[in-house]
């Protein structure tokens, strides 16, 4: 059955999968959902026996539906490749009491590339189908994974530009020099004095901005999205919970039909609503675990109704996570409204004016999938260290996060179900402050020099993605102000 994508503030717009992967945002605002959730095509053994490739166009093919066969298979194809440094794709590892699902075996070492190594291959395709004689400008704003893992995907692509903000003082070391590194002239990135939710809101204006996309229009130029409000960045995180279940099963570590709790350490909410989509499709998740870190709005959220931004915004050793306004957060937003556009809207109108809202009674009681707990600086850093030394298995500090959440849920409610945690990003991504959580004498070190001490203490080669930076030069070194971001964009397109 036709899958077709609606918006959240409006039920009268809709278009085809690959126009939403296109648009990125609606012309309202709002972001594209499916008309309905399709249910999994094939059984939990089925399933079992198939490669992460496999898996992919499975559940894709459900989503994607005006892709031809050929078209999608391609796509997955050029996206899970050597590029990543597994066959597995998405390994799973047993520590902790718990199951880490690695997502940061791609080429920029974090859970982005599941995604955004498709992304490209699938914005050309769409843009052939719809016969898009403009160049594609893929407009980003990054707390920090997502620009590299989107600059790597585009750089180079034909037809296509690239420009990404960052939080200036907001990133890892490491993950700021792998993005002022990225090789390629279609690609300008850009560090902005303001923090992430600057950015982002940055973005949407720009988005917003109609006399931009009409000169744009004149130049030759379209904006599309590489965020994870972008449909086909959510679509193919479905995959790595199904095939993680897979796994399990396969390797005898649950049964068919047992349930399986998922951790996920939560910024944008985009991760985690892919695990919520995977429950409703069929697959057996007994609760959505949304852990934050200081920057606990998500928390708040699921514990009082009240979604309110205004709070101090905190800097922590998990970037990608301080955010105070979860864009994803929207779709969930309009399900449990029961896919009513104008309620969603005047919450999401109540969010841009006095920064908060408060969803109904009855849309709380919608909401028990979910359990939320965050896990503080020093809590996170008690977790990295704890773990390290009872196993030897060395986290980052996002998965830390979810690591230390998850503990306090099974302590709280002792529930024993079988957990997968998403561990979003290598340890080598945050060196410094991973090293600095499992022994303080580690921060008077270098930051390569980090690097060579992690690979010694936890046994596993440094990754290709390091190496490459240790002496790569800086391409980009622009910064701007938070209100000079259209004219940083105006600059590269020469507009």
């Amino acid at each position: 059955m036709e899958v077709l994508y609606n918006s959240t503030r409006n039920n009268k717009i809709q278009v085809k999968a690959s126009e939403a992967i296109l648009k990125g945002l609606s012309d309202d605002s709002g972001l594209f959902v499916p008309d309905h959730i399709p249910a999994l095509p094939k059984s939990l053994k089925e399933l079992s026996g198939m490669t992460y490739q496999e898996v992919a166009y499975e559940i894709m093919s459900l989503y994607l539906t005006d892709f031809t066969e050929e078209e999608l298979k391609s796509c997955i194809a050029n996206a899970y490749d050597s590029k990543f440094d597994t066959a597995e794709i998405a390994p799973l590892v047993q520590a902790d009491g718990v199951y880490f699902l690695e997502l940061f075996h791609g080429a920029t070492i974090a859970f982005k590339d599941m995604a955004l190594s498709i992304l490209p291959h699938l914005m050309i395709a769409s843009a052939r189908k719809n016969k898009v004689k403009n160049e594609i400008v893929i407009l980003t704003a990054t707390s920090g994974d997502t620009g590299k893992a989107a600059l790597a995907g585009f750089a180079g692509v034909e037809g296509t530009r690239i420009i990404v903000f960052y939080p200036k003082s907001g990133v890892s070391p490491i993950q700021e020099r792998q993005m002022v590194t990225q090789k390629g002239e279609n690609t300008y990135v850009v560090g902005i004095h303001g923090n992430f939710d600057d950015a982002q809101s940055g973005v949407k204006r720009l988005f917003a901005d109609k006399e931009l996309a009409e000169r744009m229009d004149r130049q030759g130029y379209q904006f599309s999205s590489a965020n994870s409000i972008n449909i086909g960045r959510l679509v193919p995180q479905i995959v790595y919970y199904v095939y993680a279940y897979g796994k399990l099963l396969a390797d005898g570590k649950i049964g068919e039909g047992d349930k399986i709790n998922v951790v996920v350490p939560t910024g944008n909410f985009g991760n985690i609503l892919a695990a919520f989509y995977a429950k409703n499709m069929g697959l057996p998740i007994n609760k959505l675990i949304c852990a934050s870190n200081d920057n606990k709005v998500l928390y708040d959220f699921f514990r009082t109704g009240v979604y309110d931004k205004n709070r101090e915004f905190v800097l922590t050793s998990s970037p990608s996570m301080d955010i105070l306004i979860s864009s994803n957060l929207e779709r969930l937003v309009y399900r449990i409204a029961g896919d009513d556009p104008e309620k969603n809207r005047d919450y999401m109108n109540a969010l841009g004016g006095a920064g908060k809202y408060e969803i109904t009674q009855e849309m709380r009681e919608k909401l028990t999938d979910f359990y939320g707990g965050f896990a503080s600086e020093e809590e996170a850093a008690q977790t990295i260290r704890a773990i390290q030394k009872e196993s030897g298995y060395i986290i980052d500090t996002h998965t830390a996060v979810a690591a230390c959440v998850y503990h306090k849920y099974a302590e709280e409610t002792g529930d024993k179900t079988p957990a997968v945690i998403a561990s979003t990003a290598s340890p080598y991504k945050f060196t410094r402050s991973v090293m600095k959580a499992i022994d303080e004498k580690y921060d008077a070190m270098g930051d390569f020099d980090l690097v060579d001490e992690l690979s010694s203490l936890s046994k596993v080669a440094v990754p290709r993605a390091i190496e490459e930076i240790r002496s790569a030069p800086v391409v980009h070194d622009h910064v701007c102000e938070k209100d000079e971001m259209k004219q940083a964009v105006e600059t590269f397109l020469g507009l």
